[in-house]
C-alpha cells in the first residue's frame, strides 16, 4: 500500500505540472487574443482615458480594476460554463456519451 501511494502521488505530481504547464500556454494564447481584441474595438484605450477622468474626482475611492483581468476572467467563466453544460448533456442523456472515454466516465 505505502509504495502505491508513492507512486500515486508521483503520478500526480507529474500530471499535475503538466497540466500547469498546458494550462500556462493556454492563458498566454487567450490573453494574446483578448489583448488584440479589446484593443482592436478601443476598450482599453476608453477604459484608460474613463479612468484617467476618474482619478481626478476629488474623494473618490481608489479603483484598481483592470479591465483586460477582468476580461480573461470573464473569458475563463463563459469556457467553464460551456463545460458544465456539456457535462450535464452527457450525464443526462446516454446519446451523448458517443466515445468509449464518456462511457467509462460516464457510465
Amino acid at each position: 500500500v505505502g509504495r502505491d501511494r508513492c507512486d500515486a502521488r508521483k503520478q500526480r505530481a507529474e500530471t499535475e505540472r503538466a497540466l500547469a504547464e498546458r494550462l500556462a500556454v493556454a492563458e498566454t494564447r487567450i490573453t494574446e487574443i483578448k489583448d488584440r481584441a479589446l484593443s482592436e474595438v478601443g476598450a482599453i484605450q476608453s477604459y484608460d482615458a474613463m479612468m484617467g477622468e476618474y482619478e481626478n474626482i476629488p474623494f473618490m475611492p481608489d479603483a484598481k480594476a483592470d479591465i483586460t483581468d477582468y476580461a480573461l476572467e470573464k473569458t475563463m467563466d463563459g469556457i467553464f460554463h460551456y463545460v458544465a453544460v456539456e457535462e450535464a448533456a452527457i450525464r443526462n442523456n446516454p446519446v451523448e456519451r458517443s466515445t468509449e472515454l464518456l462511457q467509462k466516465v460516464f457510465g
